[in-house]
């Protein structure tokens, strides 16, 4: 795709390109990282009981909440990534970057399981 501001790459915008893009990287999200494949599989249950009792409201929660977490979990990993490319020994300074990565996905992680045991104790009593 064509950068806008330093006018170099491909000409045009592909938005099917870009879906193509996104599910690339969602796959390998699900393939190479255990954390975001347990939460897509635990949120899917949930979901499925929310959707099948008609439980909008919940099932909005539940989509919103599990997006916020795998979305944390995403970065978290190309933030390790790109710190183990950038240097592969013991670097203080590395270690703090990836220990605030994981920090993030701490407090994301607390708001999905919240979400995830109020919900489901919800369509449990229905």
């Amino acid at each position: 795709m064509r950068h806008k501001f330093l006018g170099i790459g491909e000409p045009g915008y592909h938005p099917l390109r870009k879906l193509r893009t996104v599910f690339s990287g969602l796959r390998y999200a699900v393939i190479y990282d255990w954390s975001v494949t347990y939460k897509l599989v635990v949120s899917a249950i949930i979901l499925l009981a929310a959707f099948s009792l008609r439980a909008w409201v919940d099932f909005l929660v539940i989509l919103l909440a599990t997006a916020f977490v795998v979305f944390a979990e995403i970065i978290n990993s190309a933030i390790e990534a790109l710190c183990d490319f950038v240097e592969d020994r013991h670097n203080e300074k590395i270690k703090v970057i990836k220990d605030m990565a994981a920090a993030a996905v701490g407090i994301a992680m607390f708001a999905w399981l919240v979400v995830i045991f109020v919900e489901a104790g919800q369509l449990l009593q229905r």
